[in-house]
């Protein structure tokens, strides 16, 4: 177990006990919040394990190296940028496939870059939340402005980890 886990299991009881202490009886109640939470969820966690899983046996390493592997240069962080723009859902699905890759052998200026056009490009959530919320206009000058980070990413990435051999 890992340090992070650690961590978010004493926050869970100390935030059991703060909760015991104002009102013992919302103990039960925020527990059951937290068993429905994890019947909603369970289903996405276990299919992205498992997409993640079957990556790492479907996608040959030396296909993953040659197309974003450490020596694909540029053209692995517009991949990286084009894959993240375009791969749907949340955390929860993408970051145990993301590993999956990497651990197939992603370099980490594709990895970056697929990290940094996901959170800024995610298309599904442009056509689901900022169309109809903020409109064309300020979605094109949002994505426009921010068009060239994801690549800027990538590319500082791969410097700085090829600079401190990290």
């Amino acid at each position: 177990m890992d340090i992070s886990a650690l961590l978010m299991i004493a926050l869970a009881g100390l935030l059991m006990i703060v909760v015991y202490l104002k009102s013992p009886d919302s103990v039960g109640r925020g527990l059951n919040s937290s068993f429905m939470l994890i019947i909603e969820i369970a289903p996405r966690l276990i299919s992205a394990f498992i997409i993640a899983g079957l990556i790492q046996e479907i996608v040959p390493p030396e296909l993953i190296a040659r197309l974003m592997g450490k020596e694909s240069g540029f053209k692995g962080i517009v991949l990286g940028t084009v894959i993240g723009t375009f791969t749907p859902g949340g955390p929860m699905t993408n970051f145990p496939i993301l590993a999956s890759l990497y651990k197939t052998g992603i370099g980490i200026g594709p990895t970056v870059s697929f990290l940094t056009a996901w959170l800024l490009f995610g298309l599904h959530r442009i056509i689901v939340w900022e169309l109809p919320f903020l409109g064309m206009s300020v979605v094109v000058v949002r994505v426009v402005s921010s068009l060239f980070f994801p690549f800027v990413a990538g590319i500082f990435a791969q410097f700085l980890w090829n600079k401190f051999n990290l």
